[in-house]
């Protein structure tokens, strides 16, 4: 595919979001979806855009006649509001344990001294992975749509 190409309902065209399947238009209808992750994008052929319609996130990519760019402006104080919950859901529990542990510190010599270490980096690594994945699901993150739908056909769920 060496030329340039205008977004139109004959063709195919990698998904702008899993980046594995492909989207084609739906018979009947002025719209795509996806075979591999099932999203369905309705396309604005003047615009050369498609926008996903199956999806809680307003998602739009423009056509540059090669790949896909993302339209979407994000709302840029909601996008600091979960980036400063994610970043207080990640560090105030391992905080408050540390200070907890340090108030009130385990005896020396103690066969459990070691406990509040343990226990503070589970906790940060737990809040941190529970944040991480809020934000794959959140900004649909290319690479985690491809493996939860490769973890969906390999539990066979449809």
């Amino acid at each position: 595919m060496s030329g340039w190409r205008d977004l139109n309902y004959q063709e195919t065209y990698v998904c702008p979001v899993c980046r594995h399947g492909q989207i084609a238009a739906l018979t009947l209808m002025d719209a795509f979806a996806c075979d591999f992750c099932r999203h369905i994008f309705t396309g604005n052929l003047l615009e050369q855009s498609i926008h996903v319609e199956d999806s809680s996130q307003p998602m739009t990519w423009r056509w540059n006649g090669h790949t896909w760019k993302a339209a979407n402006q994000l709302d840029l104080d909601l996008t600091i509001v979960v980036w400063f919950v994610g970043l207080a859901l990640v560090l105030l529990p391992p905080v408050l344990i540390w200070l907890s542990s340090h108030t009130f510190p385990p005896m020396q010599g103690s066969t459990w001294a070691w406990f509040p270490t343990v226990w503070i980096s589970l906790t940060f690594f737990t809040h941190f992975t529970f944040v991480g994945w809020l934000l794959a699901e959140y900004y649909q993150v290319p690479a985690y749509v491809t493996c939860k739908i490769r973890l969906r056909d390999a539990l066979g769920r449809r």
